[in-house]
């Protein structure tokens, strides 16, 4: 069926009428969309809206993070034939998703733009959608996480990164890719005693509270034991998953604006990702992913996966009930 179908889809970021199901669209033509799902501003009846904030004006090392919700996008259309592999349901089958596009804002008005996203984030969820976020330098967190605590009350957040993104910065108005977490306790919409940082490997002597599982540590006892320490610290409290595309090892992201040795690869993200199914996730996002270092394509397509994998643990979430 599959290649009769892709005889005649086309353009179904467009043209598509079921919102639900795979794409046999060929996947080197048609307009690009996650997973080819269809480009919409009407969030009726929808359970997940995909949408991409290309912003990187908070990075302090190397830029291109704008252009990864794009090439995230794109790296995903080879995905959109296919069942989740691993998983033992197809969320892009059981709930309609939609790729809501992107945030606007004014590139040169900085400012103003964490109260659009913000915004943009509270608009999704007044309608009854999760969102999953493409970035966009991990600054962008921050104003997703306080739309997500207007709604559910202080935020677990587990986080898979290189850096823990709480370095000291009492400014709130800065707009900086390295502090927002610190932010985010300090303004009380992440709870640290219940969030949990994975794959951390650089140094930061005050970490707040946050429950920290290291790089080194993280490769001694494995992501399964890993996913299940994170499972008992968030408990049944709503969680935002923030997935830094630099936890992986450069040999395995080397897209990134500040990437570090001794990550995560993509084989060990996949099965931490895998065995977090159950918890109370309400959205996630997939960050830093900077496309002009990206010279084999191999950090948008990881970017992909892992924003598809967020997707599907909100879809066994929503299997569960609310």
């Amino acid at each position: 069926m599959a290649l009769e179908d892709a005889k005649t889809q086309i353009d179904l970021a467009f043209t598509r009428e079921d919102p639900r199901g795979p794409s046999f669209e060929l996947t080197f033509g048609g307009a690009t969309s996650f997973l080819r799902r269809r480009y919409t501003k009407d969030l009726t009846g929808v359970d997940i809206a995909v949408t991409g904030v290309p912003f990187d004006q908070a990075v302090t090392n190397r830029p291109g993070t704008r252009l990864g919700p794009r090439a995230i996008r794109e790296a995903s259309s080879l995905q959109a034939p296919d069942a989740p592999y691993g998983w033992p349901f197809d969320v892009i089958s059981e709930r309609t998703i939609v790729d809501y596009g992107d945030v606007a804002f004014d590139y040169a008005d900085v400012p103003t733009f964490p109260g659009l996203l913000r915004a943009h984030i509270a608009g999704i969820l007044s309608s009854g959608a999760a969102s999953v976020v493409l970035g966009g330098d991990h600054y962008i967190s921050f104003p997703i996480l306080q739309a997500y605590a207007d709604v559910y009350g202080p935020m677990s957040l587990i986080q898979i990164d290189a850096h823990t993104d709480t370095w000291p910065d009492d400014d709130m108005s800065r707009v900086d890719h390295g502090t927002m977490f610190y932010k985010a306790v300090k303004s009380g919409i992440v709870d640290p005693a219940t969030s949990v940082q994975i794959g951390i490997r650089t140094t930061n002597d005050d970490t707040l509270g946050v429950n920290i599982i290291d790089a080194p540590e993280f490769h001694r006892i494995g992501p399964e034991k890993a996913a299940a320490r994170a499972r008992e610290i968030v408990g049944e409290r709503p969680v935002y998953l923030s997935f830094d595309i630099d936890g992986l090892d450069p040999a395995f992201a080397p897209g990134t604006g500040t990437p570090v040795w001794g990550g995560l690869s993509s084989a060990q993200a996949a099965a931490l990702l895998r065995n977090l199914a159950g918890i109370n996730i309400r959205g996630g996002d997939i960050v830093e992913v900077s496309p002009p270092f990206d010279t084999t394509g191999a950090t948008a397509i990881a970017g992909a996966h892992v924003a598809t994998e967020i997707c599907q643990l909100l879809g066994w979430r929503m299997r569960s009930g609310d």
